[in-house]
């Protein structure tokens, strides 16, 4: 078995291969049962509580058939599509990064042997799943490489991470409608899919015909649509998948200005407009718990009740909780108007220092799950208005 390349590991030139082939819905089966032989856990959208979230999949009527989704701010649900496509919906409530940098994982057991301690580890932290994501969109792969950034970057390399990471299989979805609060767009992140990918699908379908316009990525990628009834694209295949994310990209939900953002938010961070926001934001967390790059972290020791064994976790955390930024000298950020800043100056200024990309992707998910509909966008416009306005 051919072991797959990490995506830092894939060649340029690889990715961007303008090899395409034509993948019919009644095959999609047979490319699951390929990745399944080959060893991996599929993970891909599967409809639960109402929403559209990422799990385990069997087959492929585990995938959403013939359902989209409506987003707005503070607002999801999903509805019947008019067709049978596989992929017709946008992000929902859940990110990769579930796989990748779990919400709550045991780091370490420690038992007690006589006067000593044996010290046990979690086998999964040290020889990972090897997982097929199915259906990761343009800007979830940008999400991924982000978080490589900080998890996966050779220096201060986070071991739990890179098992996992080093072992998935991506097969990447071009978006093919506009979602309510999607601006990948103007983050430059999407729609059409970027970063590297082992085989990239467009999804075409109309009364006619339903089939996918397959774009491969890596040599893995390339060696299992070799095992899947395929034919090879026309120019007319794939200008059509062209045509549907270039509609895309201009209908998106929202936009951001980011020209010159990162020292407009730097050289206001007394704006009066951090109150506005402050009397909005309930400080519940959710925007940081959906996003697909935030990864803070804090780490709990639990010991049971005679003392026989303690055993420590890494769950998330949020910049959001009083907690967070609590230090032997106090507390620095007690206001949910200061936590309000700190997060969304980190995202979109601080993070260009310290990795040289923004923390934000667009996927617009802080937007439909924040139960009052702050909305990150219009916060980003009303200190550059305000800025104008000072500078008139």
């Amino acid at each position: 078995m051919i072991e797959p390349p990490t995506s830092s590991e894939r060649p340029p030139q690889v990715q961007e291969s303008t090899n395409a082939v034509i993948l019919e819905h009644q095959h999609f089966q047979q490319l699951l049962d390929v990745l399944r032989k080959k060893g991996y856990q599929l993970v891909g959208p599967t409809i639960r509580n109402s929403a559209i979230v990422y799990d385990e999949l069997t087959s492929v009527a585990d995938l959403p058939i013939g359902w989209t989704d409506e987003q707005e701010a503070s607002t999801y649900r999903l509805k019947k599509r008019q067709d049978k496509a596989f992929f017709g919906y946008n992000v929902g409530p859940q990110s990769w990064k579930q796989f990748l940098f779990p919400p709550r994982i045991r780091i370490f057991a420690a038992k007690k042997n006589g006067k000593g301690w044996e010290i046990e580890t979690d086998p999964s932290n040290t020889s990972g799943v090897r997982y097929a994501f199915i259906g990761v969109r343009s800007c979830e792969l940008k999400a991924i490489e982000t978080q490589d950034r900080v998890f996966n970057n050779g220096e201060h390399l986070d071991p739990i991470y890179k098992v996992r990471r080093d072992g998935i299989f991506i097969v990447a979805v071009n978006c093919t409608q506009a979602g309510g609060t999607c601006f990948c767009a103007s983050m430059g992140t999407g729609p059409k899919i970027r970063g590297a990918f082992d085989l990239a699908l467009t999804e075409i379908t109309d009364e006619a015909v339903s089939y996918f316009v397959v774009e491969i990525g890596s040599e893995c990628g390339a060696e299992v649509i070799s095992e899947v009834p395929h034919r090879r694209a026309e120019k007319h295949h794939t200008d059509a998948a062209d045509r549907i994310v270039e509609n895309v990209a201009q209908h998106m939900g929202r936009t951001m200005d980011i020209n010159g953002l990162r020292e407009l938010l730097l050289s206001h961070i007394e704006s009066p407009h951090w109150d506005d926001v402050a009397r909005r934001c309930l400080t519940c967390t959710n925007c940081t718990l959906v996003c697909p790059t935030c990864f803070c972290s804090t780490i709990e020791d639990v010991t049971d009740l005679n003392g026989e064994r303690a055993e420590r976790w890494r769950r998330w955390d949020s910049c959001f909780t009083v907690d967070y930024a609590r230090v032997a000298g106090g507390n620095f950020r007690l206001s949910p108007k200061a936590r309000y800043r700190h997060w969304l100056t980190h995202k979109l200024a601080w993070w260009v220092e310290q990795y040289g990309t923004s923390g934000c992707v667009g996927c617009g998910r802080c937007i439909t799950w924040c139960p009052v509909g702050i909305d990150i966008t219009t916060e980003v416009k009303a200190i550059r208005n305000s800025h104008a306005k000072n500078q008139g």
